[in-house]
């Protein structure tokens, strides 16, 4: 469990700008016309046309992207009753999580107004504004009230998440909990410990699902609710017990299959845990001290199924599973409100999700490979990026088919799709590269079969349609670590290229190999012995068409890689030397960087040729390249050194390429910013061009600029190494590659074979 101090919790809020949430532009702003746009006189033509068709307002504003969560502060956390403003912290941090997990934006708004008629006009005036509201730490009894008057009286989603969250998340954890306890939820007793407005609304979902009232003892903090209790509230009423033998929580624990606790820690013990039936269920709430902890519940006896609310511990039930991606579908369809249908959609869609295979994100987040469905996972994690999609389609399809929605969606894979580009889970380029790979797939060979990232990645591409993966490696130890990271082998090939029945094909290649290089000393023997060596072998399949593409690199250094490469294969005709590209993929746009990898200090001929490779390389993606060669010289400042290389190579592609739009050497602001280079170099043959491609002057300059992006620029996704020059699709990655990076490469790889294959007439 990580320790939060109060120094460190007071910095984190205090620290630079303070607070942790912003408002920020999203059209252009810079120019006059652009303020005349955003303001008076063009902001009139919206106004009028929202004037003539209310729902217009989705179409021209941000009303359908942006939630308000409103609270009063009476029921802050676990802190209670600490006033409006002191809860501001809590309701910038809701809007934090909106932001993150859903795309969603948000005004915090603390009404400082206790009383619920009042309160409920404040929210009623300012509700034009927003497309949902998220009711926030207001107590019981006044949110039910409040909750459902502004649910009669406004046209847009409300919801109290303090309710209804945590109702929609352990819901899904009960149905998957209970499934794994062999039970039927309309069989089983339940205890709940709280009476508050979350622990009524669990209950009344619990109903919703198949439980019986009858099977239900709710405790409050004068113990077992009963029905002869006087003065109950109308919802302590709805689950008072008429049985008169049990007053005590202990006693309710008797023989119980559920413990749902909502209320306080420690209140729960051992015995009261043996006590319960068969393969018992305890959800243990209360945060941050839970009723009764994890390893007091899991050594109370072992078949236990235990959640709490806290994340240091397995199946956590955390309202961030569920609030921002019910809203996001909400919002989507501009729905009127959010029903029962939407929050059955939700708990069902969560459930599900807990029974697919675990996303290599999630694994890696937990720092474990053993997440499948069971006792120790039957809620996903809040990290889960599949959430999204799941969850807010399954609620957007509710609200369509329930009658809520003012907006239809009739495609939902083009949903998911722009809901995972929302998030910047993919681009659009990522995913043209994966639908085009898919539409014809090849035969990859993975190098390191046996490193976890690359056997993840060739699993996660052959479950995509992206290639028919070949893993390289002894066959015993890669179904071992396969079984180690819960990974499904069938249908890859696995090839040992140390075993005696690959003796054949191991002289075959080596006998080819030495007759390719005779003039360079090379020997049947000397090629014979290297090919041991996955590079060699590997990229010998490919070159002798046992396979048509080949991954490599994330444990082999790029100088061996690269010397393999150029002895194997060899460099494409009418180049002499071949590099690497890393594409860009940013809020301005899509660039392309090289050389990144293989020429460490080029001259100008190697620079001529990676901006040959570079223009080629482009046009491949179907872009039109327009590229600037940098150098910290602006067109001849600067006469010696590199500059003159850069100066030299460009005058060199601008006499060979008469047409190409390519010019330098200059620096990368001049690149970047099309005024300041039209106004100071006019002459340019970029004018009025926006750059795509840049061409840097060695490796260490354009090496240390993709990765400079990359760290600073979290929401910057990089695809590459994408190798240009060499005579067949042998593609590198890097050593820290992820898996989703192995899988853009692959795509990558298979296009590029595909491509490859139509230039030869094979295809």
């Amino acid at each position: 469990m990580v320790k939060i101090t109060k120094e460190a919790a007071l910095a984190y809020h205090s620290n630079g700008r303070p607070g942790k949430i912003e408002v920020k532009p999203t059209k252009p702003y810079r120019t006059q016309t652009d303020l005349s746009l955003a303001y008076s006189p063009g902001v009139a033509y919206p106004c009028l046309e929202i004037q003539k068709n209310p729902d217009d307002v989705y179409k021209y504003t941000d009303k359908g992207n942006l939630v308000a969560v409103i609270s009063n502060g009476t029921a802050v956390l676990g802190l209670g009753d600490i006033g409006a403003m002191s809860g501001k912290p809590v309701m910038e941090g809701k809007g934090l999580l909106f932001k993150i997990y859903g795309g969603i934006d948000v005004f915090d708004i603390e009404v400082n107004e206790k009383d619920p008629e009042k309160f409920c006009e404040a929210v009623e005036k300012i509700a034009p504004s927003f497309g949902g509201i998220n009711l926030e730490d207001i107590k019981a009894p006044e949110c039910f009230y409040i909750e459902n008057r502004l649910k009669k009286t406004l046209d847009i989603p409300v919801m109290h998440d303090d309710q209804h969250g945590t109702a929609i998340i352990s819901s899904a954890g009960l149905l998957n909990a209970l499934e794994v306890a062999g039970k039927k939820i309309e069989d089983v007793k339940i205890v709940v410990s709280g009476a508050g407005a979350a622990a009524i609304s669990c209950t009344k979902l619990y109903v919703a699902l198949g439980a019986r009232k009858e099977n239900i003892v709710m405790l409050d903090s004068h113990g077992v609710i009963t029905d002869d209790r006087p003065n109950l509230t109308e919802q302590k009423k709805l689950f008072a017990t008429s049985r008169r033998d049990v007053h005590t929580l202990a006693e309710a624990m008797v023989g119980a299959d559920v413990f749902l606790g909502l209320s306080k820690g420690h209140i729960v013990s051992q015995d009261m845990v043996r006590s319960m039936a068969k393969n018992p269920i305890v959800f243990a709430l209360a945060n941050p001290v839970p009723e009764i902890t994890y390893e007091e519940a899991m050594e109370s006896r072992p078949d236990v199924l235990m959640s709490t609310g806290r994340s240091d511990y397995p199946n956590q039930i955390n309202n961030v599973i569920g609030f921002p991606y019910i809203f996001r579908g909400a919002l989507d369809v501009h729905a009127k409100a959010i029903n029962e249908e939407m929050k059955l959609a939700a708990v069902k869609a969560i459930a599900q999700l807990a029974k697919e295979p675990v996303p290599d994100v999630v694994n890696d987040v937990y720092h474990v490979n053993d997440l499948t469905f069971g006792p120790k996972y039957f809620i996903p994690k809040p990290v889960d990026p599949r959430l999204i999609t799941e969850v807010s389609a399954a609620v957007a399809k509710a609200a369509i088919e329930s009658g809520v929605a003012r907006r239809t969606i009739t495609d939902w894979d083009a949903y998911k799709k722009n809901l995972r580009q929302l998030l910047g889970q993919e681009t659009k380029l990522t995913r043209k590269l994966h639908d085009t790979a898919r539409l014809h797939p090849q035969r990859v060979v993975f190098a390191e079969g046996g490193h976890p990232t690359m056997m993840k990645a060739a699993v996660q591409a052959k479950t995509e349609g992206i290639c028919q993966p070949i893993l390289l490696g002894n066959p015993d130890r890669l179904k071992r670590i396969a079984n180690r990271l819960k990974l499904d082998l069938s249908g890859i090939e696995i090839v040992d290229m140390r075993a005696d029945q690959e003796q054949g094909r191991r002289a075959t290649f080596a006998k080819h190999l030495a007759e390719k290089r005779a003039r360079e000393g090379y020997t049947f023997e000397e090629a014979y012995d290297k090919m041991y060596e996955r590079n060699y072998f590997g990229m010998s399949m490919v070159e002798q068409g046992d396979a048509d593409a080949f991954i490599t690199g994330l444990y082999t250094k790029y100088s061996n890689t690269i010397k393999v490469a150029k002895e194997v294969v060899g460099i494409q005709p009418g180049f002499n030397h071949f590099a690497t590209m890393h594409i860009l993929n940013t809020k301005k746009g899509t660039y392309y960087i090289a050389d990144t990898l293989i020429n460490r200090h080029p001259d100008e001929s190697v620079l001529y040729d990676v901006a040959k490779l570079s223009a080629n390389t482009v046009k491949f993606f179907n872009e039109d390249p327009v590229i600037a060669m940098i150098s910290y010289s602006n067109f001849g400042t600067d006469a010696i050194g590199g500059p003159l290389k850069v100066h030299n190579a460009v005058a060199m592609m601008q006499k060979d390429f008469p047409d190409l739009p390519i010019d330098g050497e200059m620096q990368i602001n001049f690149a970047l910013n099309k005024d300041l280079r039209d106004d100071k170099y006019p002459f340019t043959r970029l004018k009025g061009k926006d750059v795509n491609t840049l061409v840097f002057p060695n490796l260490s300059s354009a090496n240390g600029s993709y990765k400079l992006l990359q760290s600073l620029d979290p929401d910057c996704e990089i695809i590459g190494p994408i190798q240009m020059g060499l005579n067949k699709p042998i593609h590198f990655t890097d050593f820290e590659s992820s898996v989703s990076d192995v899988v853009n490469i692959t795509a990558v790889a298979v296009i590029d074979a595909y491509v490859e294959k139509i230039k030869n007439g094979k295809e």
